[in-house]
């Protein structure tokens, strides 16, 4: 009868199975739960589980602990333990240590889908916003921010201090200075009264750079489609085979990059992987 029992059970499971690198659970998670062979559901927060490579022999009534955590330079370490009797869990270290690559020195491009390089009149990616919005959060929107070192709590914004700039770096930095944010038809919103900004994604000729460039303008996103998947901010392409939707970089200046790549592994040099949260509370409290 146990055994009749558990068949039901394992149908389920198997019928939906992230793949390689793809969210797996968190908080408001509605996806998959499990992974392909191969790979393990793995909790790296509250809000954000992963398939990571290894192996985990299940036993009913248990589940595999979380198997990361990060040293203190921010670095994904691999911790394998066991919740209850009989579960045993491996994985690889392979994407333990992000692997350095040449960082793109640019600014924000004057059109999408352009090549740029130091164009005049861009905002810094060291400006200091001076908070042009509400600081208690208005019906319909939402304040955007990461739950995880190394930028726990710090909150999605624009780099500028004029509400009115047409250009601005997108930035993840303190709560007082946080933005406020809707996802309407596909755009990132950004409500700077008394117009709204959207957040651009640059549209590189070559598509397998690791990095997206990200800012605010007067003008909508003409390159990929914004969502929510649960609380999770994420990003999708045509043209692009994101391994994970949901992976951000938050990198030199506090600067929002999307990551094309796999979340936690090859991380480019000077930045930190990410995914960014809506969070709904009157005020951007810590």
């Amino acid at each position: 009868m146990r055994v009749l029992a558990s068949i039901p059970i394992l149908a389920a499971v198997a019928s939906a199975q992230g793949s390689a690198w793809s969210q797996c659970g968190g908080m408001g998670w509605a996806g998959p739960t499990s992974c392909v062979s191969g790979y393990v559901c793995t909790k790296l927060n509250d809000y954000y589980s992963q398939c990571v490579p290894g192996t985990t022999t299940y036993v009913p009534g248990c589940s595999p602990a979380p198997l990361w955590k990060r040293d203190p330079q921010g670095r994904p370490i691999v911790q394998p333990r066991a919740t209850c009797p009989g579960l045993t869990t491996s994985t690889s270290s392979s994407s333990a240590a992000p692997v350095t690559t040449t960082l793109r020195t640019s600014t924000v491009p004057t059109s999408i889908g352009t090549t740029y390089d130091n164009s005049p009149g861009v905002p810094s990616a060291t400006a200091v916003p001076s908070n042009p919005n509400p600081t208690v959060l208005e019906p319909g929107w939402y304040w955007i921010r990461a739950v995880a070192a190394p930028n726990f709590h710090k909150y999605l914004q624009g780099g500028s201090s004029s509400a009115t700039s047409s250009n601005q770096t997108a930035l993840l930095e303190s709560h007082t200075t946080a933005g406020q944010f809707s996802i309407i038809d596909g755009q990132l919103v950004f409500n700077t009264k008394p117009s709204q900004l959207y957040l651009n994604v640059e549209n590189p000729a070559d598509k397998t750079q690791r990095k997206l460039k990200t800012w605010f303008s007067t003008t909508k996103n003409a390159y990929g489609t914004f969502k929510f998947q649960g609380d999770t901010l994420t990003w999708t392409v045509a043209d692009i085979k994101r391994p994970n939707e949901a992976a951000w970089l938050v990198c030199t200046g506090q600067e929002v990059f999307i990551n094309t790549g796999a979340y936690l592994y090859q991380t480019p040099a000077g930045c930190a992987d990410q995914t960014i949260h809506y969070y709904s509370g009157s005020t951007a409290d810590l």
